[in-house]
Parts: C-alpha cells; structure tokens; sequence
C-alpha cells in the first residue's frame, strides 16, 4: 500500500506517527483517508472549500503533484507521499563542468592577489583542481551577505571565513542569551548580554583576519533591504520567521542575486538555492505562509542543537560552489534532512510560471509590508489584541487569596517538568477541541502556555465556543518566572 510521510509539525495530529500506509488509488483519496483517520488534522491541509492549503506542498517521490495531475494523481502500490509544509579527502580527478558560472567576474578578479601567509593558509584549497589560485581568488574577492547570526549563522560565518570568502556581511539586532548557547556556536558564555554581531565579528576574526566584515545592526525591513543587499554577491538566509524569510527572498528576486535557503525545526530541515533568473524562488514552493502560530518558532518547538551545524553547513556548501562557479548547486532541488532517522531526501522544484514575484506577469514589483503579508502583529507572536489577559502579578494576588481559578496548562507534557504552577489542569493544545467538555463553563479559568502564544490561541477558541469567563496569562509562564517567583527557570 502507498506510503504518507509525516512531517514533525503535523504529528502531533497522527498521533506522533511519522509514516502511515493508507489503501489508497489516488492523492486525493490518500488524503481523504488521512484526514478521517486523524481529522484534527484536516484543518491544517486543507481549506473550508476542500482546497489544498497553498502553504502545504505533496510530493509523489520526488515530484510535487502540481505538476502531475493535483489530488488525481494515481498511486502506485508502492507509490510514497510526502507532505512538505513550510517550515530553516582528496582529489586528483578532472574537474566537471559546472551548471552555473561564477558569480565573480574576471575584472574583479584581477584585482585580487593573495600573500604568501594566505597561500600557506588555504594550501588545502589550493591543490585541489576544483579551487586552485584561481579559485581562492574568487573566494576572496567575494562578498556574502549573512541573514542572521544565531544557528544557522553561526557555522555559516566560521566556515565562509575559514574557507577565506574576503568579505562577510552580518544582519543582526539581537543580543546574546543563555537559551542562545545550545546551538548558536559562535557566542561563547562570556558573551551573554552583549550584542551578537560583537560577538560575531570577534570570532570571525579570530579564524581569519584577512575577513572584512560589514556590521549591520538593524532589523531587515523592506525599508532597508534592498540598500543593504544591493552590493553583496549572494545572500544567505538564516532567519527564524516567516516575514523575513519572505521578504529576503522578494529582495533576492528584485535585485537578481541567489538566495541561500535554509530551515530548521526539531529534529528536520531544508535547504535549497533560489535564484529566480535560473530557476524558482521561495515563493514558487511556499505561495502564503500558514496563518499565524500553526508552524511553531524554534522557541516554542524547540530544535536539536547540532541540527543547524547539518543544515548550515549545507549553505555554506552552496555558498562556495556558487562562488567559484562549480558543481551542481540546490537549484531546482529541495533537500530534506530527517535527523532523527538520519536520512537525506531530494525533491524537484519548478519555477511557478504564476509566481507572484517572478512569474511571466509579477504582481509584486516592489518590496512590501511582510508583518501584514504574514498575518502578524509582532514577529512570530499570536495576535492576541482584544483578548482578556491577566498579568502574572495579577495570577499571584487572586491565587494567594485562594480564589476559585481553573489554571489551563495547554503546553507539552515534557515541558512541565521544567515549570509549572501547583493545581493545574494539564491539556494538551491539540487536544482541546475534542476534550473541551471536560471543562465547566460557569468556571474562570485562566490558560498557560511558555510565553502566551499558544495559550492565546486557546483562550480565543474557547471564547467562539461561548466561555465567557476565560483570560490569557500575558507572557505564560516565562514572565510569571520573571516577574512573580524567580525560582522557577526560564525557558
């Protein structure tokens, strides 16, 4: 029988199942089946009207159906259907000839000269008939604009200035954090509290200090983006939301560059190169973004330490080929990393002849408000303007006084055992449409979550079912740790 694979963000509704074999003759009665099987699932691939959501993508082997015959494809009794949400030795051959040129012309190359430190230096890159002089020259000559220095920035700008690319450019606002120091490598624990692209000029120095590093400490905005894209030869995406992710890939398009694609969450990730003059662009595969707070943040999610280190270096991979003009790069292609099986899987892209950005007929010809494009009100955060909340001074004044609140904690089972408040009544998020029952109306009650995301959507939900007495712990259970009982951790 045919094969679904599951992605980790929708397993919570296939009861944590990764794979399923369905009796089915086609990708509509595959999903059909599906979705009766798990139907809390259903809302999250299709739309009221029956339409596949334009933010979920099915791939038939390594063909997205789209481009075979939709829901009606038939299915082989062997046949595997992916669901793909949007989501982060030597050589003495002869060298094959690359599908893409370089990016660095041959005037700009001729301006740069290495000393005899950087021969010794780049020795290893140099005898190789892939790089050579020539090649490291390119590499040199080089300027990469870096999207973020956080997981996937991290191995991203150690392994592009080790491997000598002469200029790196770095966006970042943020500051270090203890939560950061799991995965994000190039901040040390001296470094929390200070601003990470500090930290990260230091680092890059310190592995190579022929890197000329451009700083650009400001959030990317379609005010801006452009005028710090522009001079760069490729940029590479390590952000961690949706609106910057869309709005690299708009700039990308507009200013005719290649965008190094790369996602992480939990134990997968993807990656892939879009170039709109070569092949397709992001939007080609992800139209829309899931609405907001269905694709969880790694904050809320979580993701595997060492699975940025996977899928940067991946980028960084791309990054390099694409300098000196060699190999076959991602273009076309999506690769998928299943870490926790420990598997690679290719799938084709094609170029969306209606893409809205590069298209035969583009609508959008400028770069645009990618908060409002994606739903949101702040980034990757519940818009939960209009809901009843109660602040956590608020929780410990009425809780102290022993007054009757019915404490709703929709977060995981794994994370109460790092905090959680005493009389709680624990359910699962996913399961509170079909276990609403369980709760009495007539009560107050008050819902948790890790820092009010989740629990907003809740409390919202709860409020179309006719509870009138329900309220969202501004900041969950984070800010109740911060601002009411410093015992508990922070996470």
């Amino acid at each position: 029988m045919p094969t679904i694979y599951i992605p980790t963000a929708l397993r919570p509704y296939t009861e944590n199942r990764a794979s399923l074999t369905i009796d089915a003759a086609t990708v509509g009665e595959a999903m059909q089946k599906l979705t009766e099987a798990f139907p809390n699932l259903r809302q999250h691939l299709f739309k009221e009207d029956g339409q596949l959501r334009s933010f979920v993508n099915l791939y038939l082997g390594d063909e997205d159906v789209r481009h075979l015959q939709g829901l009606d494809t038939p299915l082989a009794p062997d046949a595997e259907l992916t669901i793909v949400p949007s989501v982060a030795g030597g050589s003495t051959g002869t060298v094959e000839e690359s599908s893409v040129h370089s990016l660095i012309d041959d005037s700009r190359l001729r301006a740069v000269s290495l000393s005899q430190e950087e021969v010794l230096r780049y020795s290893r890159h140099l005898i190789m008939p892939e790089v050579t002089m020539e090649g490291q020259r390119r590499l040199k000559a080089a300027r990469v604009l870096l999207i973020g220095t956080g997981g996937l920035g991290s191995p991203l700008a150690l392994y592009l200035a080790a491997a000598g690319v002469g200029t790196i450019g770095l966006v970042d606002f943020d500051v270090v954090d203890y939560s950061n120091l799991q995965r994000q490598i190039l901040h040390f624990t001296t470094d929390v509290g200070r601003p990470k692209l500090q930290s990260a000029i230091e680092k890059i120095h310190a592995i190579n200090p022929h890197v000329h590093v451009i700083p650009f400490e400001t959030r990317l905005t379609s005010e801006n983006a452009l005028d710090i894209m522009r001079d760069f030869d490729v940029t590479v995406d390590g952000t961690d939301n949706f609106p910057t992710r869309y709005l690299v890939n708009d700039a990308c398009v507009l200013l005719g560059k290649p965008n190094v694609y790369g996602s992480i969450f939990r134990f997968e990730g993807q990656a892939s190169v879009f170039w709109a003059e070569r092949g397709p662009c992001y939007r080609c595969l992800y139209p829309e973004p899931p609405p907001p707070g269905l694709v969880p943040s790694c904050a809320e999610g979580g993701v595997l330490g060492i699975l940025p280190g996977l899928i940067g270096l991946v980028q960084a991979t791309e990054t390099i080929k694409l300098i000196l003009g060699i190999g076959e790069p991602l273009i076309g292609r999506l690769l998928l990393l299943d870490a926790l099986g420990m598997r690679w899987r290719e799938l084709k892209l094609r170029k969306d002849p209606n893409c809205p950005v590069c298209g035969a007929n583009p609508t959008v010809r400028e770069l645009i408000d990618y908060v409002e494009f994606c739903g949101l009100r702040g980034e990757e955060m519940v818009e939960t303007d209009g809901l009843p909340c109660i602040t956590p001074h608020e929780l410990k004044r009425r809780l102290d006084a022993g007054e009757p609140l019915v404490l709703l904690d929709v977060r995981e089972p794994y994370e109460l055992e790092i905090s959680r408040l005493p009389n709680i009544k624990h359910i699962r998020m996913a399961e509170v449409p079909e276990r609403v029952h369980e709760l009495n109306p007539a009560d107050e009650i008050v819902v948790i979550c890790r820092s009010g995301g989740r629990s907003g959507q809740i409390t919202r939900l709860l409020m179309q079912m006719g509870y009138r007495r329900v309220k969202n712990l501004a900041g969950g259970m984070n800010a109740y740790a911060q601002e009411v009982d410093p015992s508990l951790p922070v996470y």
